[in-house]
Order: structure tokens, then sequence, then C-alpha cells
């Protein structure tokens, strides 16, 4: 330090040590480099404040020149001037060439030019805002020294005045542009007497020689003019800092030809003045790096390590960058109240968050208050009514035109006003204007204005109703969405629960709004208001929630399903399905269809929730350790988060380059890792979707990913096809441990509960356990052994060892292979258990839970079942996918699993509820009769019993158990005829339960089966090629033996005549009396699929696998018409009554009519559910969504108006037409 500094500070010692208070001082210096912490403790720790600046003074003594400059402008930013003006003389002179300071990069030249100027040091804790500071660099270099105005402007708190000290912390600035000096005055909110104050006091400081004048100016004028005089003859070339402009009237005070740059949050106050004007907006958030980095510097922490309460921090006050220095500063000094300042946000209590310091305003609420309080009095109560919008919502102004009843452009004036004032915020993207306020003005507005909030909501709802009908919103209004997504929200808050029942319980409303926004933001508003939905009827709030729940993957989807046809599919005792039949029946009027399933009342729907949150398959869903979240991911690249109640959709990130196989929450919930085919393992924050890391060691795909159980040192295993298994720390860049010991692709693994143990299954058949800690392997498995026949071992069978999930006790685990799942002691390696699925079916992945020891498992047939491991049974089925299921998983307490599937959909199942069921399913094989008002359906349930169900009464009766494969009802429902599948044939007689067996039998598997119109003799056809005709009472057979290959079908004809179609190409007809062939059509040249034959019995179809379908005549052994064009197997056809039409289907879903005439018809189809078309213009009349799918037949009474059909669920849809 140089001798003039040191002997002025040991001069002033005595004053200083006296008068100061340390702890503001020293944050000054810190922040600039001068002090350490640990010097600051050195200082804190003196018992007296005497003592702890005696120890201040005597540390500084010890420095160089940085150190007195740092002092000096410490003291004047803390208002000691006095103390400030005693150190002056002694300041140390430095050349402008001097060398930058090592830690601040800033020259000491740029020090003694800011200090001279009183420009404030920067905050003690300070963040860079380069973007923002370049910026205003590059204005204030654009003026060249020309006089003329930079404004910085944007909302309080939002760091005007740091980065408007920070811009001219710039050394080749200054010396460029504005080497005259810099001169700062904190202008504030003042009348014509402080005004004239701050302008003397300007002058004084401009001409402290008294070379002008020896006199203060005595009002405003003279001062505008001394100042002028002063500007350009004194200090030319110099710049002028205006901070905190609030009225345009004091612009006028300082506009003579200066260069000014001034910081408001009015941007409208330089229309008063003249000259070039810049304007640099200034956002109201820091980001959410910036606000932890504040927060990790005033607490002295690594961002990582701070508390999950500083991430809530900074969401709730959305990057504030005055709240975030606020709160972080009164946390240095209450380290341990992070989440009482949290609290404090949250429930608005801003009087609570107290200055600092560096701050003009008492507390956070009179920051903002001032702002409003200097509106106009005409358009203050305008912004009152602001207090009824929700935080993140962007307001067109059509909204606020009916809310204030005004033409556009009168409310766009009014709005302007506000943002002008940093008051509001506009986005100008898109056609029109869309307003919202930052978190904190909503916060503030909403405390300030609390004892008015309902009326004003009832306001806003009022005018709504004067203006619309809820269901008549057009798309194409640009306030639409806001109604639909806030109308329910405002009627809540404004205590109306009458007309909000009205609105929530209106199937015409869910109509408009989920055919707009999906089902997901619906349900939720039934949860959300579900207090005030019960107080009208707790039943119908249940019905809608339900309805929505379970037909949200369908009300997702476009074209948009029919939702009074699904509302109709609800039990009659329900809301929804009462208003579906009002409206469907004034509809029929009108010629619209609709169906009646009058049968419903027999089916229970098991799943709690179906949502269709991906384009593409789901390979993987998972509850958040809370249980409130579920995440999933998929072929279509992406990770979706969302809310488990409602499905409403919480995060969209697309995640990686290709497939995403696998993901997963960390058990603190902070982070959801997922893996891909990409070969990459990326972690994301589970709140804001931000990528934290980015994993790419493993060669090949990465199958399986799974954090360790506690959250106390996070640890990330991966699994994938390059055979190796990684271990993750998520404090560190690289791969922590790789596990050698697999031959084949990693599938699956797990970690124990205790995470000493992790768990890894192999496509090479075992399944291997590892030390956590050392990453050495501890044991191996081999399951592969247990589907070795001793007596044939096949040593290349492939054995996929697909998943595991440990016992809670951790001395257990289960593994699922192939068709099995084993029960392993990991102790002793002994079996415990193993549970066999069946011969046809494959496990696809396992879950287990230790709450109530059931294993949910995911099996090849599209199907979930619930197994008791203790008990080694099977609890239940689960079926509703309409494809393959890749995952299942337990909540964490057990009580609700979700299933992941092919068909795009997640499905979340009540654990007991499940268990509880007993629903029968059929099989899809089924006969029908119609005759007169009846309909009888003759079926074969799960359990091979063979029932008789009468459609119209649902009465059931139990005929007999067997080994069905086909059965079939004689016309006049007097027997019943079934094979079975070891070619056996009976026929019960319903009236006194005889049985008649065929003596002889087919050589395999019966797949048809049909009685000719007298019911004396019945025709059967299997895989054996052969079709038999039994004269049953006669005991006498006939045999039609001349297709190479099975017989795919056949259909009776008149005079004794059958059709029948083969596998090998050909349609033939037979006298079923003699047994001979009348007429043999070689068709195609691939297998024939179906035909069909035209009323008049002239004429017959024929479709193929060869992608054609074929017209031909009885009487010609050539085809009458070859129609080509499908780019699928032609899978069926169907002539129309008059025969002038021909439908056709194909495997990709597409129905082609063919010579169709100008009469109207009707087609009906079935494949995924069933539709019903205008063949004339091709329109859908109607679909009608099966719970699940596959239909292979659909039975169809004469007059059209009944439908009888089978899904691959087992459940049986009698479907009438509404009339």
């Amino acid at each position: 330090m140089d001798a003039k500094a040191r002997n002025c500070l040991l001069q002033h010692r005595e004053a200083l040590e006296k008068d100061i208070k340390t702890s503001y001082i020293m944050d000054h210096m810190i922040s600039d480099g001068i002090l350490t912490i640990s010097e600051e403790e050195k200082v804190r720790i003196e018992p007296t404040q005497q003592q702890r600046a005696a120890m201040l003074i005597k540390m500084i003594l010890k420095k160089d020149n940085d150190s007195y400059i740092s002092f000096y402008n410490a003291l004047l930013h803390e208002g000691y001037k006095d103390l400030a003006a005693l150190l002056h003389d002694g300041i140390p002179v430095v050349s402008s060439s001097s060398g930058k300071d090592s830690v601040s990069g800033i020259t000491s030249y740029v020090r003694t030019v800011l200090c001279e100027g009183g420009v404030p040091q920067r905050p003690v804790v300070f963040v860079t805002r380069k973007k923002l500071v370049n910026t205003i660099q590059q204005k204030l270099s654009k003026l060249k020294g020309e006089p003329g105005w930079v404004t910085i402007h944007g909302m309080a708190g939002c760091g005007k005045s740091v980065l408007a000290a920070e811009a001219v912390r710039d050394h080749s600035l200054l010396e460029d542009c504005f080497p005259g000096g810099v001169h700062w005055v904190s202008v504030g909110k003042q009348d014509k007497s402080g005004l004239l104050m701050k302008l003397q006091n300007l002058c004084t400081r401009l001409d402290q020689d008294e070379s002008f004048s020896q006199r203060l100016p005595l009002n405003i004028e003279e001062a505008k003019d001394r100042l002028r005089i002063l500007m350009l003859r004194k200090h030319p070339r110099s710049l002028l800092i205006l901070d905190d402009v609030w009225d345009s009237w004091v612009l006028k005070a300082f506009d003579n030809q200066c260069q000014i740059l001034l910081t408001t949050r009015d941007k409208s106050v330089t229309d008063s003045v003249m000259g070039p004007k810049y304007v640099v907006p200034v956002e109201s958030s820091l980001g959410k790096e910036k606000g932890l980095e504040i927060l990790s510097l005033f607490v002295n922490m690594k961002k990582a390590d701070l508390p999950e309460q500083a991430h809530s921090i900074i969401k709730e006050c959305k990057g504030s960058p005055l709240v975030v220095s606020l709160i972080g500063a009164l946390l240095r000094d209450f380290p341990n109240r992070w989440e009482y300042y949290l609290k404090q946000l949250q429930n608005k209590q801003f009087k609570r968050i107290r200055k600092s310091s560096s701050y003009d305003y008492e507390a956070l609420d009179e920051a903002m208050s001032i702002s409003v309080e200097m509106l106009r009095e005409d358009i203050k109560y305008y912004y009152t009514d602001l207090s009824i919008l929700q935080k993140d919502v962007k307001v067109p102004t059509k909204v606020l035109c009916i809310l204030w009843d005004m033409e556009t452009e009168e409310v766009e004036d009014i709005l302007q006003e506000f943002v002008n004032k940093s008051l509001l915020f506009c986005d100008r993207n898109g056609k029109s204007f869309r307003y919202y306020l930052h978190d904190l003005q909503v916060d503030f507005l909403t405390e300030k204005n609390c004892s008015q909030l309902q009326d004003l909501h009832k306001k806003i709802i009022t005018q709504f109703q004067r203006y619309y009908q809820p269901h008549t919103l057009s798309p194409d209004q640009e306030d639409c969405m806001y109604w639909y997504n806030f109308l329910a929200y405002h009627m809540a808050s404004a205590k109306m629960h009458k007309e909000l029942c009205a609105l929530m319980f209106s199937l015409d409303w869910i109509k408009a709004k989920t055919e707009l926004v999906g089902p997901a933001h619906l349900i939720h508003e039934f949860v959300e208001y579900r207090h005030i939905l019960d107080e009208k009827d707790c039943a119908v709030c249940e019905n809608f929630q339900e309805f929505l729940s379970l037909n949200g993957h369908l009300l997702g989807r476009q074209p948009f399903p029919n939702i009074v046809q699904l509302g109709l599919c609800e039990p009659e005792t329900s809301e929804v399905y009462q208003q579906a039949k009002l409206q469907a029946k004034q509809e029929v009027d009108n010629g619209m269809l609709y169906l009646e399933w009058i049968n419903k009342k027999n089916i229970t729907n098991l799943s709690r929730l179906v949502v269709r949150p991906h384009t593409d398959a789901v390979y993987h869903a998972c509850f958040s350790e809370d249980g409130q979240r579920i995440a999933s991911c998929g072929a279509d690249k992406t990770l979706q988060v969302f809310k488990a109640e409602t499905g409403e959709k919480l995060l969209e990130i697309k995640a990686h380059e290709d497939e995403v196989l696998c993901c997963a929450f960390s058990t603190d919930d902070r982070f959801i890792a997922t893996c891909s085919v990409d070969k990459k393992v990326k972690i994301w924050n589970a709140v804001t979707g931000e990528l934290v890391h980015t994993y790419d060691e493993h060669s090949e795909q990465v199958n399986c990913c799974h954090f360790t159980n506690s959250s106390h040192h996070l640890l990330l295993a991966t699994g994938s096809s390059d055979c190796f298994l990684k271990l993750w720390d998520l404090n560190q860049k690289e791969c922590r441990n790789t596990m050698f010991g697999h031959t084949n692709s990693v599938n699956h693994c797990r970690f124990s509960p205790d995470d000493k143990l992790l768990a890894s299954c192999s496509a090479d058949g075992t399944l291997k356990l590892w030390d956590v800690t050392s990453a050495n392997e501890r044991k191996s498995f081999n399951v592969k052994q247990f589907f070795l026949n001793s007596e044939d071992p096949q040593e290349d069978m492939e054995v996929i060892v697909k998943c595991c999930s440990w016992f809670a006790d951790g001395a257990r685990i289960m593994v699922a292979a192939k068709n099995k799942i084993f029960l392993f002691d990991i102790h002793t390696s002994g079996l415990l258990g193993e549970i066999h699925m069946g011969h046809h079916s494959t496990i696809q992945y396992c879950d287990f839970s230790p709450q109530n020891h059931l294993a949910v498992v995911a099996l090849s047939q599209y199907c979930v079942e619930l197994w008791n491991i203790d008990s080694c049974s099977k609890v239940a089925d689960c079926r509703g996918h309409l494809s393959w299921v890749h995952g299942v998983k337990f909540s964490p307490d057990g009580s609700s699993f979700l299933t992941s599937s092919d068909d795009q959909t997640i499905r979340l199942w009540e654990t007991k509820k499940v268990c509880k069921n007993s629903a029968i399913m059929l099989k899809q094989e089924v006969d029908v009769v119609f005759q007169e008002n009846e309909v009888m359906v003759l079926a074969v349930d799960h359990i091979r019993r063979l029932q008789l169900i009468n459609g119209k009464t649902g009465q059931i009766d139990y005929l007999t158990e067997a080994q069905v494969s086909c059965c079939c009802l004689s016309p006049h429902l007097q027997y019943i005829a079934f094979g079975d599948e070891n070619g056996t044939i009976e026929i019960l007689e319903l009236v006194n339960n005889r049985i008649f067996q065929s003596r002889i039998r087919h050589k395999k598997t019966v797949w048809h089966i049909q009685f000719t119109a007298d019911e004396k003799t019945l025709i059967s056809s299997s895989d054996d090629s052969a079709i038999q005709v039994w004269n049953w009472q006669l005991e006498e057979y006939v045999f039609l033996q001349a297709h190479q290959e099975t017989v795919k079908d056949f259909r009776l004809l008149k005079n004794s005549r059958l059709l029948s179609w083969s596998f090998d190409g050909t349609v033939k007809v037979w006298n079923i009396i003699t047994g001979k062939i009348e007429k043999d059509f070689v068709c195609h040249q691939g297998t024939v699929l179906s035909c069909d034959i035209s009323h008049d019995a002239t004429k017959f179809s024929s479709t193929s696998a060869d992608k054609t379908a074929k017209i031909w005549s009885f009487d010609l052994l050539l085809p009458l018409h070859e129609l080509r064009g499908h780019s699928g197997c032609v899978r069926c056809s169907a002539f129309s009554v008059d025969g002038t039409l021909l439908a056709t289907g194909d495997d990709n879903g597409e129905i082609r009519i063919w010579n169709v005439s100008n009469d109207g018809k009707m087609l009906i189809s079935a494949g995924g559910y069933i539709k019903w078309w205008n063949v004339v213009t091709g329109e859908s009349s109607q679909t009608f969504y099966t719970n699940g799918t596959n239909l292979k037949k659909i039975h169809v009474s004469p007059d059209f108006k009944t439908y009888v059909t089978v899904d691959n669920l087992g459940i049986l849809y009698i479907l009438q037409t509404l009339e």
C-alpha cells in the first residue's frame, strides 16, 4: 500500500473504529476479492463492534492499494460518506494502464473512475449475465460521444441497477467512449423539491472546486442549465447514469445534450425527451442455474450440495434476482431456514422476506406495490382485476375484452400501460397479443386483494355467461382454449358451486373439452374440485371421473370417437349413460346410428386409469418413490412423466436418438435415468426435465437401468447388449465400475434392498449377484439348467433370463425365464419354488410386491396375471391391452400396479380390485341364432364350460365341460354340437340332456361344425383336410375328401350342396348326400381365406393371401371379376343384399367397396373394433370400441339390427341399434 494511503488510514483509524459496522463493509470487500471468508470469520469472532472494526483495519493495513480503494468504495456504498471523505485524499494514484485485478478482471483505472463517480460496488454475491451486459455496452458504444439515451427497463427486482453498474466496469468502454468519467445518480420516486436536491448534489459533485459557481441552483431550470454547462465544459464525454427513474417529467431536467444511461420500470419514460434512444429489456428471471449459483455463493456450498428446497425457491420466485438475493442473504445468517423461507414464498408472506442493506425497500411487497401506486387512478382497478390470473398462463386479449366489456383497441391501450411499467408482460408471437404476469406479481396481487378475489372471479364468470354457452365455444376463437382450461377454476374460486357442477356433469362440456385438449386436464379438475362436486352427488362425480379415466386412451386419439356412443357403454345407472341415451335418442330421429350394448351389466372394468402418452410402443413405465408420478419411455424415443392419479402430463422429453428401452426414478425422486438403443444413458432432472448427465461408455444398446434404494450415496446400474454391467456415480463424469462375467446381453438389473448386492439377468441363461462395493461377482445361478431334460439334454437351447425382483428381506429373489418363475435363496443358492405359466406362454416381465406377497407377470398373449408367491397360485387375470405387454411395475406401497404395452397405452390397476375379480372370459369361437326377438349365444369359457346365453335376459345355462374347440346351435335351438381337440364330435339334446357321440372321429382338432336346416345332419371340418357329413339320427357318414390341405371353412347351399375352401387355393362345391364334387374351382395361388355367397345364390366371392379377391359364377369355372388393389392379405368379403356390391377387407385395415350402386347401403366391419359404413359416401356411420381387439367374426341378425361378437379378452358383446 502507498505510504500516503497508509498514513491516511492510520490518521483516521480512531474515527473509523468508533463508527463503522463491519458486516456489510466486509460483504463488499469479499465480493471484490480483497477479503477471504476465513479473514471475515476472524473479524466476526471479535466480541465488540469496535474490536471488529479494529481487526478489519489491521488487515487492510497489511494489504495493497486495491484494499484501500475497496474499503473506500464500501464506505461510500453503505452510507458512511463523511468517513469516506476523510480517506478521499489518500486514494492511491493509479494509471489507466494498470494491470487487471486477478480476481475481478477490473483495472485500477476503472475502480478509480467508478469510485469517484459514485457507481455502486458489485453485490456481495454476484453472478455474471454476460449476454445482457454485452447488449448494454453495445448500445452505449452507439452513442459515440453524441447525446442520447440508453434505457434498461424491467420489473422490480430484476437486477437493472446491477446490470447498469456492471456494464461500465469495462476499461476499453470507459477509455474510448466516456473518458470524462461516469456519474451515478440514484433518482427514485421524487417530487419537484426532491429532484431539485438531487440536481444540487450532482452539481456539487461535478464542481467540487466551485470554479463555476459558489451558489447552489435555486430551481430545476437553473439546475438543468448548470448541469449542461458542467457536463459540456468540465466533464465532456462523460456518462450520466440515472438509476430507478419513475416519471418522464424527471428526465426533462437532464435533457441537455448529455449521454445518459437510465434504469426504469417504465419503458415509456423517454417518450418526452429528444435524441437517439436505445432500449434494453431485462427478463425477470435469472434462470435456474444462475439462481442456484447465487444461493450457493451466499451459503458457501457447492451447487450440487444445495438442498431440494433451493430448487423449489428458484422455481417459486421464477429466478427473480431480488428474491434470490434477499433469501440468500437471510440464509447466510440463518442457514437452517431453507424450509421456512420457502414456505413464506409459497404462502405469499412477502413482509417476512425483508431487506438487505443494498436495496431501497423494506420488504419485497413494498418493492412491487410502489409500481402499482404509480398507475393512473382511472386504470388502477383494471390491474386489480388481473388478480384472478394464474401463474404461467398467457391470456388472449379477447378474454379481457369480455371481462371489461370493451373493444380490443381500448383493452390493448390499458394493457400497454401495464406493460410499459413492467407490471405485465406481452407475448406478441402469433396472430394476437397474449399477456401474462410474473409469478411474484400474481402472488402479490392475490395477497393484496385476497378479500376481493371471490367477487373478481364471479365477475369474469358473469361476463363469460353474457357472451357464451360453454359447449358452443369454437376452436377458431382466440380465447377458446383459455375458457376450456380455466372456466372451472374461475367457477370454483367464485364459489359458484351449482354452476361448476352443471358444467362438470355435462356430457356436452366433456365432449367439447376432450376433443380439444384431451381428457387428462378434465380428470385433474375432477380430482381438484372433488370436495365441491361431491356436495351435489358423489356418485355422479365418480361416474364421470371413471368414464374419463377408463376411456382416456380413446378420447386422446384421432379421429375423435363419438363420445355419446362411448357413454352408451357405461352402466345404465350411470349419469353418463343417462345423458348419452337422451342425446342418442334425439340424434337417432335425425338419422344417426347408435348401438346399445345390451349385455354390458355382466362386465367389470378392472383398470383404474388408461393413458396413451406415446405415439408408439411403450417399453417401460415406473412409479416415483412417492407414488405420485409415473415415468414412461418407448419406441417414439421420448421420456414422458405424468400424474399417477389423473394422467395429466408433466414432462415430455425428446430423450434419445433411438428407442428408449428403460427408465427409472432415483429414490429421492430428483432424477430420472433413461437408456436407449443409441448406446447412451442419460440422467434428467425429474421436475424440470433438464439434462443433467450423458454417459456413453457402453458399446451396444443399453437395456436396463436402476438406482440404489438409498439416496445417501446414489448409484445407477446399467446393463447392455455388450454383456457388461456398469455402475455410475452421479457426481462423476465417468463410469465408476464395469462388471465382467456375462457372455450374452444383460437384460435386467436390480439392487438388493440394502444396496449391498446387484442382481443381473442375461441372455446367457444366468442370474448373477455382484458385490456393489468391490464390483466383484459374488454368485451365479445357472437358470438354464432347469430347462434341460436329463434324458435328452439340449445344450444349445436358448434360455433368456428376462428379469428379477428381490424380496423385502434381501435373502430371496424371484427370477423369470421362458415360461417359468423361480424363487432362489441367495445364501444357499437353493431353489425355494417354481411357478409354471403354461406351455403356450412366455414371460415378458415380472415384478414382486413385498407388501402383499404378490407377483405381477406380463405374458406373451397380451395378458397380465397376478400370482400369490407364497402359495404359488394364480390370483387373477388382467386383460385389457391390445398388444404385447412389455413391462409391469407395482407402486411403492403395492396398492396398485401399472402395465405398459405395444398398444401405446399404460394401464393403472388397483391391486385389491383385481384380486376380488372373478370374471368369466369366453373363447372367441361362438355360435349365434337369431330367433324372432331372441338372441341365443353358444360359447365356451376359459375353464372350458359350454354356456348357452340368452342375449336379451342375460340368463346363462352351463351345459357341460369338455376340451371344446368349436360349437354350434341347431336352427330351432333343439340341439347343440361341439368338437374337441381330439377330433371327437358330440351332440347334446337340450330338452333331456342326452348326448350323442360320433363313432368316427376326425384325425385332428375339429375347427368348424354346422347343422343342416332340418337338424338331422351335422357337418364338420378339421385340420385333417376332410369334411365329415354325419346323419346322427341314422348314424350314417359321408366323407368329402379331395382338398389337399386343411379346409379353411365351408358354407351350406340349397339342395344338399356345400361350398368349401382350403389352404390349397381351391374352392369346391359338393353334394353332401353322394359325397361327390360337382364343381372344382382353382381360385388362387395362395390360401383361400374366405368366401361369401350372394343372396340369390348365383355367385360367390373368394379372397386370398395373394392380396386379390375374385367373383365367380357357380356355372362357370373362370372368374367373372378379379379384384386387385389391396396391399395386404385379403381376409374377408361380403355381398350386399342385392348382390351389386362386394366389400373386401385386408390385413392393413383397409376396406374396399367394389361396383358400388347408387342405392344406400350399410356395411359392418370388425377387426380391432367394429365400424358401420355408408357405402355410398364411404364414411363411417358409427364406431364401437370393444375393450379388447382382434375380433375374428361378427354375427349379424337378418334385419341388420343386432350384432354379436367376442373380443380377444373373452368379453361378449350383444349390440342392438338404438331406435
